[in-house]
């Protein structure tokens, strides 16, 4: 476990298991980001790159059935999240373009893998109710990171959530994955499980605005 994370709450949990294997992956990428530093690749490059990759093989192959090859390939490409950030910091041309065309192409990225699935269900027809909650998966997703980002342009807090980003992808492509495998009752299972988590998390960012907002309201001369 790591250190502290007891005393942490559960919206933070999820967050802190992802954070515990960033070393991992660090020393991964390092030499490969050592050797970047020497060519014209840019970090935008990568990022745009990643966000291509996952986008293709979701949208090309979540639709025709093909679930595993289409999450593994896709997860591949979203290890390239990591890498843009490594060789911004490398290169020293980390900036607020960079941190919003990242920002921009995850969203792009999770559209993919939902919209992908959501075709996949709609062909299948005993699966139209998993359309409808992929399509919320989404639609939630979308409107977790609009809050956040939103009370951040107005100077308040919504940085708590039990699912973010991470979190969502991971539940996601796995879930997948593990049902292009044959594993059952995997996908829905997940699917209904980060509707749930997504739905929860909306609520409390929501509420940590709002909180944050009326305790400003309250201290102003």
């Amino acid at each position: 476990m790591t250190k502290g994370s007891a005393k942490l709450p559960p919206s933070k949990i999820g967050t802190v298991m992802l954070n515990f294997l960033r070393p991992f992956f660090a020393r991964l990428f390092n030499p490969i980001g050592q050797a970047l530093v020497r060519t014209p690749i840019t970090p935008n490059m990568i990022t745009v790159a990643g966000t291509v990759g996952v986008s293709a093989s979701c949208l090309a192959l979540f639709p025709i059935g093909w679930l595993f090859p289409g999450a593994a390939i896709a997860t591949f490409f979203v290890f390239l999240d990591m890498l843009d950030g490594l060789l911004a910091r490398m290169k020293g041309s980390s900036g607020p373009w960079g941190a919003f065309l990242d920002s921009a192409m995850d969203r792009v990225a999770d559209a993919a893998v939902f919209g992908g699935i959501t075709i996949w269900f709609i062909r299948v027809p005993a699966d139209h109710p998993l359309a409808v909650v992929s399509l919320f998966c989404l639609a939630c997703g979308m409107c977790v990171s609009y809050v956040k980002a939103r009370a951040q342009s107005l100077g308040l807090n919504a940085d708590v959530g039990l699912i973010e980003r991470p979190e969502r992808i991971l539940i996601s492509l796995t879930s997948i994955g593990l049902s292009g495998l044959g594993v059952p009752y995997v996908l829905p299972i997940g699917m209904w499980a980060l509707a749930a988590g997504s739905a929860i998390t909306l609520g409390q960012r929501m509420r940590a605005v709002y909180k944050d907002a009326k305790s400003k309201e309250g201290s102003e001369p």
